[in-house]
């Protein structure tokens, strides 16, 4: 192991104790943004917050709404109880939004074509909700910021490239620019804007700069990002270059550079690679840190502090993109381009504690940096998000942090956009639940899906098909908050990765070994089946699978073997949903003997959806009764069926397939919805795993998606004695 990364864990391990013992960012509360919509609207409507802004007592948020060409607001009176103030109609795009006292100041895009754009800088009173006035832009505007002394308004005129037209390569004209717009108590003064030309500048594209991003320091000093142009711009409160310099590049080491198909293998390089900076932001006023998102040519995957004399005072490497993947959060199948993507930075000072924070758009994550010495940022946390953080604004004054998190995921049936709420509380950390921090390697992971829990206190995961290429068994210690991933094993056929397994339960052989259950997919040529799987994670030559008899395999469906669990000599898999002989809600728990090779079912009736659809996603036994869980497919606030049963054993007896079918009897253990949103986020559709110890304590764990169109928020929790049922 280098010595790099044994300051990485090093310096993770000592953040990991500091924030049990230190005040810690908590998130409080997730409101949908779907929610501002007036009665009588089609919610089907994408809806979309992407920057955020909050009024000066910190009561009230204003965030852009792009789809919906809207100002949205969101009543935190209550940070925990967040309540729609309705959505601002503004006829245009708009880009960004800042606050002066109980106004907003809002770009709006109002361009016609890429070659004609245009624009405006709105000012709205937020009581009214009226436009008191506007100065035109002459441009299309991206990011606005407020001078810390409301002296005036900067304004990045992006005038973006069509990606479309010759590959998206720069230069395309029209040139954009920076324009300053002067305030006098508070109201626009459009006689006063001042253009600020930033040709001639950058040596990528020179002719084309496209500002992307500005903040402003307590001198009156914008600092803007070219992102397009990799390219860094000091500007002064009068309009004249205080300095400008190349974003430079990083050399990546021990990364993930291939997106080939569900592998998560950190071994790979980048060298040379462009920073590209999105976001900016000042943390004093010499010194500003940058998001480097990357976009045609770059991304770093990091964030950086520049001095504003271009002077490289920290980067963050590979560092927080680790620290990402050892939570589970990292998007593999943004491996072949700019991996988890840091989008945002943010700066607010918390007390004593100056803070920035990073947040990362494909990873779905918020990292909490202490920048007390901005040579040494100590990262104290790492936060989970919405899909897709854009915006963020912090409010000291009440210990908040929120984020603005823009992909709305209706058209995909998933997650609506969220805003989030995080207090800075003197509690632990709530977040994350499982994390691979502290192995000698670097262990990714993520789709946590069927559990099993050992005689010695150990919880074994799979993961589903979404890592394709590693199918593998995780060795989980469950006694450590949070939940430690110790160890891994890697399933294999005759020494290679085992495909065409969708993983989906685990349980013990009683041998040191493991068989697993994998859901077929006729349509991928992915075979219902039972694997054996010996303790070095190699399939048992010959006897090692076991595929399904003829009577059930003329019935089946994709939906197939969910959970598995072995009672006496007889292995028991419960069936996600009704297969083509099953009556309605009425799915099968199938069983088949080790000794005897019989095969055999029972019915077991799940409830009626409210939407979507219900099914089955776990069992396990345990004492006198199998215990399952039972879901629908919703996320959110349109989430109902969340629950824990239990059936008792000496009603799982199974009858011969192709007649009828017993109904065993159910009972509620635990409705897991108030555990699901106990962290302050909205419900997940994927509740999939459960072990339970000797003792009787129950954990369950949700299934993250492979953080593709999810937020990577994996949930691993206990529910504590499921022997004593609480209803």
């Amino acid at each position: 192991m280098s010595a790099r990364f044994i300051c990485l864990t090093s310096v993770l391990a000592l953040s990991a104790v500091q924030a049990s013992a230190e005040m810690n960012f908590n998130r409080i509360a997730s409101f949908p943004v779907v929610k501002n919509m007036a009665e009588g609207e089609d919610t089907k409507r994408e809806t979309s917050p992407e920057i955020i802004a909050a009024t000066a007592d910190g009561m009230t948020l204003a965030y852009t709404d792009s789809p919906l060409g809207a100002l949205g607001l969101v009543d935190i009176t209550d940070p925990a109880k967040p309540q729609p103030l309705g959505n601002i109609d503004l006829g245009g795009e708009p880009t960004s939004v800042g606050i002066i006292g109980n106004t907003a100041f809002v770009g709006v895009n109002t361009s016609e074509s890429y070659t004609a754009p245009s624009g405006h800088l709105a000012a709205i009173d937020l009581a009214t909700k009226t436009e008191l006035a506007r100065c035109d832009l002459g441009g299309q505007p991206d990011s606005i910021a407020i001078a810390p002394d409301a002296s005036f308004i900067s304004i990045a005129i992006e005038n973006e490239r069509d990606e479309d037209l010759n590959d998206g390569v720069i230069p395309q004209l029209p040139a954009g620019n920076l324009v300053l717009v002067g305030l006098n108590d508070g109201t626009l003064d459009c006689a006063s804007m001042q253009i600020v030309d930033l040709t001639g500048l950058a040596e990528v594209a020179p002719t084309d700069p496209e500002p992307e991003y500005v903040s402003i320091n307590n001198l009156g000093e914008t600092v803007v990002t070219l992102q397009e142009n990799n390219h860094m711009v000091v500007v002064g409160r009068d309009g004249s270059i205080v300095s400008h310099f190349s974003a430079g590049a990083v050399d990546l080491d021990g990364i993930d550079a291939t997106d080939e198909r569900g592998k998560l293998v950190f071994t790979e390089s980048q060298q040379g690679r462009k920073r590209e900076p999105d976001a900016v932001t000042w943390i004093d006023d010499t010194h500003f840190a940058t998001a480097n998102e990357g976009d045609y040519e770059g991304g770093s995957r990091g964030w950086t502090i520049f001095s504003k004399d271009g002077t490289v005072v920290y980067d963050s490497g590979t560092s927080f993109e680790h620290a990402i993947v050892q939570i589970g959060h990292y998007p593999d199948k943004r491996s072949d381009s700019k991996g988890v993507e840091p989008e945002s930075v943010t700066f607010g000072q918390f007390g004593d504690t100056p803070y920035v924070f990073v947040g990362a758009e494909r990873a779905s994550i918020v990292g909490v940096y202490d920048v007390t010495d901005p040579t040494t940022p100590v990262l104290t946390q790492l936060l989970p998000s919405g899909v897709g953080p854009e915006g963020y604004v912090t409010i000291p004054s009440r210990n908040l942090l929120i984020s603005a998190n823009e992909k709305d995921l209706i058209e995909d049936k998933g997650a609506r956009a969220h805003v989030m709420m995080y207090e800075l509380q003197d509690t632990p950390a709530n977040y994350p639940h499982l994390t691979s921090e502290g192995t000698d390697e670097l262990i990714g992971w993520g789709a946590i899906s069927g559990m099993v829990a050992d005689e010695d206190g150990t919880i074994w995961a799979v993961n589903d098909s979404f890592y394709g290429f590693q199918p593998s068994i995780f060795k989980i210690d469950a006694s450590q908050t949070p939940a430690r991933i110790t160890d891994v094993i890697r399933i294999t056929r005759d020494g290679q990765p085992a495909q065409k397994l969708d993983l989906e339960g685990i349980t013990l052989d009683g041998k040191g070994g493991f068989y697993v259950s994998s859901e077929g997919r006729t349509d991928r040529v992915i075979p219902h089946a039972i694997y054996h799987v010996q303790s070095d994670g190699s399939i048992k030559v010959k006897k090692g699978e076991i595929g399904l008899p003829a009577e059930l395999m003329a019935v089946e469906k994709r939906f197939g073997f969910e959970g598995i669990t072995k009672i006496g000599d007889t292995l028991w898999m419960v069936v996600q949903r009704e297969w083509k002989d099953d009556p309605k809600n009425h799915i099968k728990l199938v069983s088949y003997n080790l000794e005897t090779k019989e095969w055999g079912a029972v019915h077991y009736q799940k409830a009626e959806p409210a939407y979507g659809w219900v099914g089955m996603s776990e069992i396990v036994a345990h004492g006198d009764y199998a215990y399952v869980i039972e879901r629908d497919n919703q996320h959110d606030y349109r989430a109902v069926t969340k629950k824990v049963y239990r059936i008792p054993l000496s009603e799982i007896v199974p009858a011969p397939l192709g007649g009828e079918l017993p109904v065993v009897s159910k009972e509620l253990v635990r409705d897991l919805l108030p555990d699901l949103t106990s962290t302050g986020g909205y419900v997940l559709d994927k509740v999939e795993g459960m072990a339970i110890l000797a003792d009787g304590e129950a954990f369950i764990s949700t299934d993250n998606d492979g953080v593709d169109d999810h937020s990577g928020e994996t949930m691993f929790f206990s529910i504590g004695n499921v022997t004593k049922p609480t209803h």
